[in-house]
């Protein structure tokens, strides 16, 4: 058996799969953030994206239905308010929206989902899937992938900003207010998870969710990158140069 890990080895453990697996190393973001990639490249993963964006709160609520402690239940709510806003027109939704506007996709192509990539929307049902069915503690450490989010977010903005021409500070407002928010989330659902696996076999559980959920991350740039960079091969269905006005 394993031994059980002190909460300090619990956290370098989660860390270094991160370091290991978390999608800042797929080679889709680097030529996303270099700048090498054409402007319908960028659309089609500013469209396959949306899919799970829209999926987090859905992902969330899906949590917090599960927790019988009305102090925890109020702290992650906060999760959902932070993408679907308070009131038509706000949250992150919203924003990622003014993406693929600025991106000139139209808005209800975008919603209504149907040019994304089938491995797309498998790796995102998978994972609404698994914070269902899994245990809480399981549910909530998926969700760690966002201590590794700030560095990606800040070679996003700087790099797309300084690479294309028709991306602005406006359309990637999206990933201003993720710069605090997923820091914030990222540390309270880490100290959830060292306080609640305490023993060999919820750590192992910790450890394989986040695991699970690199890999879901992982799994879209694979498709991505397989439909409009190489070789190039867009199933039936989504989106190509050209459709829906874009």
């Amino acid at each position: 058996m394993s031994p059980v890990l002190s909460p300090g080895a619990l956290e370098e453990q989660l860390r270094a799969i991160g370091r290991e697996r978390y999608h800042d190393l797929h080679p889709f973001h680097g030529l996303l953030h270099g700048g090498h990639l054409s402007k319908d490249q960028v659309r089609a993963w500013a469209l396959n994206r949306y899919l799970y964006q829209a999926a987090i709160p859905i992902k969330d609520a899906a949590i917090v239905a599960r927790m019988d402690d009305p102090a925890l239940r109020r702290i992650w709510r906060q999760r959902i308010i932070d993408h679907d806003g308070n009131a038509p027109g706000e949250g992150g939704i919203e924003r990622w929206l003014r993406l693929t506007d600025g991106l000139g996709l139209p808005r209800d192509y975008v919603v209504s989902r149907r040019g994304a990539l089938p491995a797309t929307r498998f790796a995102v049902e998978a994972y609404v899937h698994f914070v269902r069915e899994r245990s809480l503690l399981e549910a909530i450490a998926s969700s760690l992938t966002e201590l590794f989010s700030p560095n990606i977010i800040s070679q996003r903005v700087t790099g797309m900003l300084a690479n294309y021409d028709f991306i602005s500070r406006q359309t990637l407002s999206y990933f201003d207010d993720r710069l605090t928010q997923a820091p914030r989330d990222a540390d309270f659902a880490l100290d959830y998870v060292k306080r609640h696996a305490t023993t060999a076999d919820t750590q192992a559980a910790v450890a394989a969710a986040l695991r699970f959920k690199c890999d879901v991350l992982w799994a879209q740039l694979d498709a991505l990158h397989f439909a409009y960079v190489a070789p190039g091969l867009i199933p039936p269905g989504a989106w190509r140069s050209g459709e829906n006005g874009a």
